[in-house]
């Protein structure tokens, strides 16, 4: 069993940043890789950003440009550094993570909101 703790959600202004963190903690599992989902009020959960614990890294057109995934794989953890955030950016952020032999695990969730 792998435990997700996320951070750094909050409130922002439109053109602001955030950072978001997770952390993995459980006994004796290797990760595959790691990323963040979002879901908006009314709307399904879509993949935000993922990287591999090899650093291959991919984003949904709409984050591209604005958002930066990276992974410390000494300490599991993923961050989800966000600029230029847009009011459609708000939304529940949920992290995850994918271990050998193929199971995921999802953290609660925290909460971005963009607004003046």
């Amino acid at each position: 069993q792998v435990q997700l703790v996320e951070s750094g959600g909050g409130l922002v202004q439109p053109g602001g940043s955030l950072r978001l963190s997770c952390a993995a903690s459980g006994r004796s599992f290797r990760i595959l890789r790691m990323g963040w989902y979002r879901q908006a009020p009314g709307k399904q959960r879509e993949l935000v950003a993922t990287v591999t614990s090899g650093d291959t890294t991919d984003y949904a057109d709409s984050v591209k440009g604005r958002f930066t995934i990276s992974i410390d794989n000494a300490k599991n953890t993923v961050n989800l550094q966000m600029n230029s955030l847009k009011s459609e950016d708000t939304a529940v952020y949920y992290c995850y993570t994918q271990v050998l032999p193929g199971n995921k695990y999802w953290g609660q969730g925290t909460q971005v909101t963009v607004s003046s």
